[in-house]
């Protein structure tokens, strides 16, 4: 399989097209030195391209980056400073890039937002969230009530600790709406459809007071956890469907 085969693949079922109005460049950002022949043989997968990613990625023998927060958002940068160190990791060592933003957010079933409403087993499953016009995220009922506690030790991986737990709603939770990353403003959204608790990546500042004056419970998993979702989801697919050799690569932000 050549990177333009790996393209289609990865569009077919992440569909880039649909996300028209997403500041990312999704899909194939830099290609392999020879695209029509070369074999796709180890592709790395992580949330974050920047140089330590790349160059790990190379040193592990990767043909392929897969991430979720890629290099290009839609505007001409100038290739210098960390921008040129970057990209040139990249090209030096013939390494391709893949970026799906939004589209990685929003599938279903392998995309972040999905894929945190199974580790809980939500059921009834809904859209939530809209942003420019492009759904996002999902609510759904919990099978059973359980404290904002509870909730937040299926949350993340290994038994980590999300970075915010606000308890100022109910003390058992039925109905839970799920955005990952920097969805801090759909609370407004969660407490419009009286859902009992929020579930976010970084969770604002500005919105705390809004949350204890509308008594919701909140969790905010971290941004960068809360995304490694769902490019885990899709290495694992690659992995039983093609055959491919796969490899997470870790860098932690904390945030």
């Amino acid at each position: 399989m050549n990177i333009h085969e790996l393209e289609k693949y990865f569009d077919d079922f992440l569909k880039p097209e649909d996300f028209g109005n997403d500041p990312s460049m999704n899909g194939l950002q830099i290609q392999n030195k020879e695209p029509d022949s070369k074999q796709i043989k180890k592709i790395a997968f992580a949330v974050d391209a920047c140089e330590e990613t790349a160059r790990r990625a190379a040193e592990l023998g990767c043909d392929v980056l897969f991430v979720h927060h890629g290099l290009f958002w839609g505007h001409s940068e100038k290739i210098t400073g960390s921008v040129y160190k970057r990209i040139s990791t990249f090209i030096n060592n013939d390494l391709a890039l893949f970026a799906y933003h939004l589209p990685l957010d929003a599938n279903n079933p392998y995309g972040n937002n999905y894929g945190l409403a199974e580790r809980l087993g939500l059921e009834n499953l809904e859209p939530f969230g809209f942003w420019r016009g492009m759904c996002l995220g999902v609510k759904g009922r919990l099978p059973a009530p359980q404290t904002v506690n509870e909730i937040s030790e299926k949350v993340l991986r290994n038994g980590k600790t999300p970075n915010t737990i606000l308890s100022f709603g109910k003390k058992e939770n039925l109905t839970v709406g799920i955005i990952s990353g920097g969805g801090s403003e759909d609370i407004e959204t969660a407490v419009t459809e009286g859902l009992d608790c929020f579930i976010t990546g970084e969770f604002a500042h500005e919105q705390f007071h809004y949350a204890k004056e509308n008594e919701i419970n909140v969790i905010g998993g971290g941004h960068y956890e809360t995304e490694t979702v769902g490019v885990s989801l899709v290495m694992k697919k690659v992995s039983a469907e093609l055959g491919i050799e796969t490899v997470f690569i870790e860098s932690e932000t904390g945030l």
